[in-house]
């Protein structure tokens, strides 16, 4: 019998088998900002065959059932301050460190590659919209809710965990126009195409926003798929 089926929620298949997240990405199925919703709905409006996508992803699971990836899989269970330390030291670090790095490329490309691609005036436009969002977004969690949450683990009191929850709405909101934009970024560049008229720095450039997104998303469904559903299952009615 199969592991997973498409009335599954995609959130939960990814938080479930890590390894699931690699078709998913094959298939451009969204399972952060998209995860809350049925995997079938994603089949179904993206028009995918839904039989090959569970084959693949059932065929995973059972050779990879007994190697899951454990850094993915503790976070079920793993301290909340053990959480939002490791999400701050790894995605957080990884982009206030990776995000003016990518800004100088872009610009870069932008002013040498620009008049033979226009698309590149895109590119810039929308990195630094993502960028202006995901600092603020950085700021706020580093600010607010993750202190909270450190605080509620410590002091168990209701108060200190309705601060941590305060903003999960807000938070998903940001996480979803963030991935919106990165999909409109995708699509002006044609999923990243390297032109043949371009240099070494444009290549970089690409990569390094393939990279942003990949890291991007694995941050967003830590947050949304695990540790937002956690905080909310905490609270008493």
């Amino acid at each position: 019998m199969s592991k997973f089926n498409s009335s599954q929620k995609i959130g939960d298949i990814a938080t479930e088998f890590p390894k699931a997240k690699e078709v998913f990405k094959e298939y451009k199925i969204d399972f952060c900002c998209g995860g809350d919703r049925q995997l079938t709905t994603a089949i179904e409006e993206q028009g995918l065959d839904e039989t090959e996508i569970l084959s693949r992803v059932n065929a995973l699971y059972e050779k990879y059932a007994n190697n899951l990836d454990s850094s993915d899989k503790s976070w079920q269970e793993a301290p909340l301050g053990e959480f939002v330390d490791y999400i701050v030291n790894k995605h957080h670090a990884y982009l206030w460190e990776e995000l003016p790095r990518i800004s100088k490329l872009t610009t870069t490309i932008l002013r040498v590659h620009g008049p033979n691609h226009p698309e590149l005036s895109k590119v810039h436009k929308l990195f630094h919209l993502v960028k202006m969002e995901l600092e603020a977004h950085l700021a706020k969690e580093e600010a607010v809710q993750y202190p909270a949450i450190k605080k509620y683990e410590i002091s168990n009191d209701e108060a200190d965990l309705e601060e941590a929850i305060r903003i999960i709405k807000e938070l998903q909101e940001e996480h979803k126009g963030a991935g919106d934009i990165l999909k409109e970024l995708r699509a002006v560049n044609d999923d990243y195409k390297i032109p043949d008229d371009v240099c070494g720095t444009f290549e970089l450039t690409y990569t390094k926003l393939q990279e942003m997104e990949s890291d991007l998303f694995q941050h967003i469904h830590l947050e949304s798929n695990i540790l937002f559903p956690r905080l909310l299952g905490l609270k008493i009615d």
